[in-house]
């Protein structure tokens, strides 16, 4: 961690001593770029250079926006928007809006309350929440806060849960049945990143919550060794197909698999069970030079079932990229770094207005484009420059 030598406080990204959260939203905090901007004032600089790096070059964090940048929308005056919503579902419940919260590990990187905080602004604004694996509360504290906002705000929203693949099947199962047990509502497998990069270490007071008491696997390359990364246990155990066919048979949940890219696998996917499919290349974090979820969106749509849902993550900032994703095929988004920043800028209170603000922004999108349902967002709304 750094630290300033005279006081040992520790340091923010700027060489600045950290600032305690807001007890207030700041007045210029009006768009999520704003909670980025006031973010970095409230987190240890490691940390910092952590939630925010891309892989390599950064070239994949850079891409995601600009795939939503490069499509223009098309307004359409003089609707009805007099019964106007933005009620999407999913697995047969209804949501409030086509938002939900991303699974992010280790929030009490961002503030003491971590995943607490954010499960309470998710059910306070009614955005579905993902909790990660790698949360630094355990699943069922999360859930426990979640009930309890419940009761005291009379609002609610679905809770799921996300799955890493453990090195033995056993201990996956363990995951899935502790989720069960806690009243998560889906599973979301993500596929996409067993092998990565990390050089991050955690510092004392936050780890893996859920995985205490197991022993992970971490993987360094020996100069002289013949193996780098293939014949090695870190590449042994990533998860696989037939991963996908045995986790379907374990649990009648829904089953949702996210890090998708291509339609084939989307495709197989829904094939051996998948009930949904995220599409995401992981923020940009795992590997440079990928396409965006938004680019193979149309493709993916083409190619799976109506019924079966496409969510879109990587680069979700606006209410506009909402809309421009549903216009090309997406049911719902997912939102993942800007909880992040509002949670260190402000606490639950941050996370709240943060989702407020995104739906906004959708309920104002879709207004100007006539749009007074999300099912009414189609392509006609859009037009595409060269990215």
């Amino acid at each position: 961690m750094s630290t300033n030598a005279d006081t040992k406080l520790p340091l923010n990204a700027l060489g600045e001593p950290l600032k305690a959260a807001q007890q207030r939203i700041a007045t210029d905090i009006i768009a999520l770029a704003d909670y980025e901007r006031h973010a970095i004032h409230h987190v240890e600089r490691a940390a910092w250079a952590h939630i925010e790096s891309g892989a390599d070059q950064g070239l994949t964090l850079a891409h995601n926006r600009a795939a939503f940048d490069a499509l223009r929308l098309v307004p359409e005056p003089l609707a009805d928007m007099g019964q106007a919503h933005t009620r999407t579902s999913l697995f047969g419940k209804e949501h409030l809006s086509p938002i939900l919260l991303a699974p992010v590990a280790y929030q009490r990187l961002m503030h003491a309350d971590g995943e607490l905080a954010t499960v309470r602004a998710a059910m306070a604004m009614q955005i579905g929440m993902t909790v990660s694996t790698l949360a630094s509360y355990t699943l069922e504290e999360i859930a426990q806060a979640a009930h309890a906002a419940k009761a005291e705000l009379g609002r609610s929203a679905p809770l799921y849960f996300q799955l890493y693949s453990q090195p033995e099947r056993a201990a996956s199962l363990a995951l899935v049945r502790r989720a069960e047990a806690a009243g998560y509502e889906a599973l979301v497998w993500t596929v996409d990143a067993s092998i990565k990069r990390s050089r991050y270490p955690l510092p004392p007071g936050v780890d893996a919550a859920n995985l205490r008491g197991s022993v992970q696997p971490r993987h360094t390359s020996d100069l002289m060794s013949e193996q780098i990364l293939f014949g090695t246990a870190l590449a042994a155990q990533a998860p696989t197909w037939d991963d996908l066919e045995w986790l379907r048979a374990q649990t009648r949940l829904p089953l949702i698999v996210k890090g998708i890219l291509s339609t084939r696998a989307a495709k197989r996917a829904v094939d051996l069970g998948a009930d949904a499919i995220v599409l995401s290349n992981h923020g940009g974090r795992v590997l440079d030079g990928v396409i965006s979820p938004l680019e193979v969106l149309p493709a993916v749509r083409a190619v799976v079932p109506p019924h079966v849902p496409l969510i879109v993550d990587s680069g979700v900032r606006l209410g506009t990229d909402i809309v421009k994703a549903i216009a090309l095929g997406a049911t719902a988004v997912m939102v993942g770094r800007p909880q992040l920043h509002a949670l260190a800028t402000a606490g639950m209170l941050g996370v709240a207005h943060m989702l407020h603000l995104l739906r906004a922004e959708l309920e104002l999108a879709m207004a100007q484009t006539g749009c007074a349902t999300p099912a009414q967002i189609t392509a006609q709304l859009l037009m595409r420059d060269r990215i």
